[in-house]
C-alpha cells in the first residue's frame, strides 16, 4: 500500500474516530472504544455496562461500531500515520494474525498476571502469538445443538449423540414428514466453514490440509447426510437458523447461544431445548468463537484501556453480559444471576466449551475459507467425488501456504 493511500485512509478514519483521550471541559478523560455489536447489545453496554466504568474512573466512554472485517485496514492507516485515535478495540478471534503480523497492537505480556484466575485457561491462549500475549479475552462463543423436544418425541427419536445417530434422525424425520427437518448452515462463508471445521476435527482431520483421512471422512459423511437435510439449509446461517427453528422448518440444528433468547423468549418456543451436540468417529469438537480485546500501537491512554479490559473481565460485568444478553462467559463463576429458564441452556454451553477447539490464526484464512466452501458445494451439495475434489483443493491450498511463507 502506498504512503499516499495510507494517509488518505487515515484521514478518513479520523472523521470516524475523534481523538481518543482528549480532555473534556471538566478534565475527565475520554476513552475511545471500537466494537462490533448489534443494537440490542449496544443498548446493554450504554445502559448497564459503560456507566459504572465511567463512574469508577471519572471518564467518558466514546464507543464506535466497526465490523470485524473492516477494522484492520482502518487501524493500519492510523498506526502508519502516527495518529491513533482508538484506545481499545474488540476483534473476532479469527482476525488476529494480521494485526500481529503488521505490528499494529501492543504486546500485553507484562500484564497477563492481572487476568483474573477465574478466567477459563483456554480463553487466554487464543490471544498468544510466538509466546507473547497480544489480546485478552472478554467474550467466548461456542456452537450448541437446538432441538424441538416435542417433535422428536412424536417421531420416537432422541437427540443424536453420534454421527450415526444424526444420520438416523435425519432419515427418519424426512421419511415421516416428507421433507428434511435437520438443519445445516449451508448458506456459505463463515457459517458453513465453522460447521465443516467441527466435523473435520471430530473425524480426526486437519481442516487446513483439506484432504487427509479426517477431511475425507467428514465430507463423505456430509455428502450422505445432505439429501436428508431440510431444504432451508441452503439459506441457513447464524441468524436465519433461529427463524427456521422457530417456524419448525428445522427440528434440529446447531447455532451460537445468542439464539436461545431469540427462539425461546422472543418466539416463545419453550419446546425447543439445547444440548452440547454430537461427537464424531474420533472425538467431540466444538468450535470456539468470540472476541478479544486489544490495544493499538500508539494508543493515547494505555493505562485506562487496561482498566477497561480488567473491568470487562470482572465477575460483575460478566454476570451482567450473561444475564442480559445471554453471552457465554470467560469465567466459570459468572452465571449466578441468570434467570432459571436460561440455566439449562448455559449448561449446554459450558459442556460444549469443555470440548472446544480453536481455529488457527493463519494469514491465509480467507483463502482457506473460500476453498473449503467451494469443496462443500462441489462434494456435498452437487454430490461430487470426495477424493478427487479434495486432492485438487489440497494442492491449491499448499500453493497458497507457500506464497505466504515467502
Amino acid at each position: 500500500m502506498t504512503i499516499q493511500r495510507l494517509f488518505l485512509l487515515a484521514s478518513m478514519v479520523f472523521l470516524v474516530f475523534p481523538a481518543g483521550c482528549a480532555k473534556k471541559a471538566d478534565n475527565a478523560k475520554t476513552l475511545s472504544v471500537v466494537m462490533g455489536l448489534a443494537e440490542e447489545e449496544w443498548k446493554v453496554m450504554r445502559e448497564n455496562i459503560f456507566p459504572e466504568f465511567e463512574k469508577q474512573y471519572q471518564c467518558r466512554v466514546r464507543h464506535f461500531q466497526v465490523e470485524a472485517g473492516d477494522f484492520s485496514k482502518k487501524l493500519e492507516a492510523m498506526v502508519r500515520a502516527g495518529n491513533v485515535t482508538v484506545d481499545v478495540f474488540s476483534q473476532d478471534n479469527m482476525r488476529l494474525a494480521v494485526l500481529v503480523n503488521k505490528d499494529l497492537v501492543e504486546d500485553l505480556s507484562a500484564y497477563e498476571s492481572v487476568v483474573p484466575a477465574e478466567v477459563l485457561p483456554a480463553m487466554r491462549e487464543v490471544g498468544r502469538f510466538n509466546g507473547k500475549l497480544f489480546f485478552m479475552p472478554y467474550r467466548p462463543n461456542v456452537q450448541i445443538a437446538y432441538y424441538n423436544e416435542k417433535r422428536l418425541e412424536e417421531a420416537g427419536l432422541e437427540p443424536p449423540q453420534t454421527w450415526d445417530e444424526l444420520l438416523h434422525v435425519a432419515r427418519v424425520l424426512k421419511e415421516k414428514k416428507g421433507m428434511g427437518k435437520v438443519g445445516f448452515q449451508a448458506w456459505g462463508d463463515g457459517p458453513t466453514t465453522a460447521q465443516l471445521y467441527e466435523f473435520i476435527v471430530s473425524a480426526g482431520g486437519d481442516p487446513l490440509l483439506l484432504n487427509d483421512t479426517g477431511c475425507g471422512k467428514a465430507f463423505a459423511f456430509l455428502k450422505t447426510l445432505y439429501p436428508y437435510l431440510s431444504p432451508d439449509s441452503k439459506k441457513a446461517k447464524w441468524d436465519t437458523t433461529n427463524t427456521y427453528l422457530a417456524n419448525e422448518s428445522f427440528y434440529l440444528a446447531q447455532n451460537w447461544p445468542f439464539g436461545v433468547r431469540i427462539v425461546m423468549r422472543d418466539y416463545g418456543k419453550k419446546e425447543i431445548k439445547t444440548y452440547r451436540g454430537w461427537r464424531g468417529p474420533v472425538r467431540e469438537a466444538h468450535v470456539i468463537g468470540g472476541e478479544v480485546f486489544g490495544i493499538p500501537k500508539g494508543a493515547q491512554d494505555k493505562t485506562l484501556a487496561l482498566a477497561f479490559i480488567r473491568y470487562f473481565q470482572s465477575k460483575e460485568v460478566q454476570e451482567k453480559l450473561a444475564a442480559r444478553l445471554g453471552w457465554p462467559s470467560i469465567r466459570d463463576d459468572a452465571y449466578g444471576n441468570m434467570a432459571d429458564w436460561l440455566k439449562p441452556h448455559y449448561r449446554s454451553v459450558k459442556e460444549a466449551l469443555e470440548h472446544g477447539v480453536y481455529r488457527p490464526n493463519v494469514p491465509y484464512w480467507d483463502e482457506f475459507d473460500k476453498l473449503l466452501n467451494e469443496a462443500f458445494l462441489r462434494i456435498v451439495v452437487q454430490q461430487g467425488d470426495v477424493g478427487e475434489i479434495l486432492n485438487a483443493y489440497h494442492e491449491e491450498m499448499e500453493g497458497i501456504k507457500r506464497e505466504y511463507s515467502r
